[in-house]
């Protein structure tokens, strides 16, 4: 009787709901009452578990809970500014103090930013989105494919902020964006050490019950300057140097556009002297090209709904073009005027065209869904002064969800949903499936495919159409993973939600001036 009392009272003090069972079952009511009673402390444990003790159900790329978790976003903050301030106290002379700005202080910098040229800088390698082009192609040094049994060399692991950015880089410098409470940051950081350098933060918090909090777009770089795109629309262009912003505007807010239900998720696209963006407005404010320097409107075309896709350049049957999925359809529209040159209907179940398409050829390039129209590869020609696409194929062999495929050699590899796939790029043949890597993201580099694993893992396996062959794998960070690494000179970046690490994959570094 004493330990049953004592355990009641326990319940009672550290989990109420395990104290009102355990009364309840001393009570000895009636079946009925006691199924009743039993279903209602089941509701208050539930809310109490996630309201009080702050428990996390974390979900995987299939919409499954694949963890669970108590430590809040307050605490990852808390652990976060630890470590800056730790660095600070390390390295006072080289790291800065961050900057902080209301959204009303942005827009008077954009109002008095003035129209003067970039200045130049060093040469950079990994400036954009998936690298040069946007292809997914890391081709500046060879790469170490033969890795310890314990993994590559590790330079450096920090927390970060929340989203789901990937990084840029220029001037040594890696680039991102965070959610670090309610306000979303640009970063940049030591390549070589991890250093936060600076952080320019303005008021804004994304969050949604399936991805969480936090920025979805990746920030670029582009001769000393930074565009980074927030998930609510909040576009800056800042300087890469000291991160003060040269301008800043919204771009939902400019173009009456709706932001979608995962937030704004296309990484700026630079183009001559233009930075181009996707709000998503209707009546032709879709896509809208900015003058890069000064923020002012350059052109809009287009209707669509915003999808979750980054703009590429491309040259398709002899003419440059911009190259674009929006939730209904793909595009080429013409960069010095926003016309549009050809269309192709792709859509997307609950918009969610994700994916970045990918140039086969000089005349072809590939497009990829889920849940939605599977893959299809379009040939774009040209006939008198018209251009337009057809499918040369269509079948649901490679599925992206929201992880590119690259090409290597004639051949597509990347994610049918959770399954590695190879298909071959002229005839959409699958040449094998093998390795469940979840909803992870994978890049190009010396013949071979560097995949970050949904779980945090890092995966070496030979690009060849012969079969699945995983030649190496190690834990780089923990927690679910749905950021798409980086790779300049040498160095291999990753990041999560709450951590982010960088490891030696090059054989060389190439030698820069800063």
């Amino acid at each position: 009787m004493l330990r049953s009392r004592w355990a009641l009272w326990v319940g009672i003090v550290v989990f109420p709901p395990l104290g009102l069972a355990l009364w309840w079952m001393r009570r000895g009511v009636g079946a009925v009452a006691r199924a009743a009673g039993t279903l209602g402390i089941c509701v208050v444990a539930i809310v109490e578990l996630f309201a009080i003790y702050g428990m996390r159900l974390e979900w995987n790329g299939a919409l499954k809970v694949s963890a669970v978790s108590f430590e809040t976003r307050a605490h990852r903050d808390a652990r976060l500014e630890a470590s800056r301030a730790r660095q600070r106290i390390e390295a006072p002379a080289s790291v800065p103090a961050s900057g902080t700005a209301p959204v009303e202080t942005a827009r008077v910098v954009a109002a008095a930013a003035p129209a003067r040229r970039a200045e130049r800088v060093a040469p950079a390698y990994w400036t954009d989105f998936r690298g040069p082009n946007r292809a997914g192609v890391y081709a500046e040094t060879e790469i170490e494919t033969v890795w310890p049994a314990a993994g590559l060399p590790r330079l450096w692991k920090e927390p970060v902020g929340g989203g789901y950015a990937s990084f840029t880089v220029g001037e040594g410098r890696a680039y991102t964006i965070e959610q670090r409470r309610d306000r979303e940051a640009i970063t940049a950081y030591d390549l070589e050490t991890g250093r936060e350098l600076w952080a320019w933060a303005y008021p804004a918090l994304f969050d949604e019950i399936l991805g969480g909090a936090g920025p979805r777009a990746t920030p670029v770089y582009y001769e000393g300057l930074v565009y980074s795109l927030g998930a609510k629309g909040d576009l800056y262009c800042v300087s890469a140097k000291t991160g003060q912003p040269r301008w800043s505007k919204n771009i939902l807010t400019d173009n009456a556009a709706h932001n979608p239900q995962w937030g704004m998720a296309g990484s700026p696209l630079i183009v001559d002297s233009m930075v181009v963006v996707t709000p998503g407005g209707a009546q032709g404010k879709s896509m809208v090209a900015y003058d890069r320097l000064t923020g002012e409107p350059v052109w809009r075309a287009l209707d669509d709904r915003a999808a979750y896709t980054s703009p590429i350049l491309a040259t398709l049957a002899g003419r440059r073009q911009i190259v674009w999925i929006s939730a209904q359809r793909a595009v080429g529209l013409a960069p010095e005027n926003g016309a549009l040159l050809w269309e192709y209907a792709f859509p997307a179940q609950m918009d969610m065209n994700c994916s970045q398409p990918v140039v086969v050829d000089e005349a072809s390039v590939l497009l990829s869904s889920s849940p939605g129209a599977g893959a299809a590869l379009l040939e774009i020609a040209k006939t008198g002064d018209s251009y337009a696409a057809r499918p040369v194929w269509q079948n649901n062999r490679m599925k992206n969800k929201f992880n590119s495929s690259v090409l290597y050699q004639g051949y597509i590899y990347g994610f049918d949903e959770a399954i590695l796939a190879c298909i071959d790029a002229k005839t959409g043949e699958l040449k094998w499936k093998g390795g469940r890597y979840g909803y992870g993201q994978l890049l190009l580099a010396g013949g071979h495919l560097v995949v970050l694993t949904e779980q945090g893992h890092v995966v070496l396996v030979r690009a060849t159409p012969e079969g699945h062959q995983e030649l190496a794998r190690f834990p780089a960070i923990e927690g679910r993973t749905w950021n798409i690494p980086a790779i300049d000179n040498g160095l291999l970046l990753v990041r999560n939600a709450s951590e982010m690490a960088c490891f030696r994959l090059g054989r060389a570094a190439i030698s820069r001036a800063r």
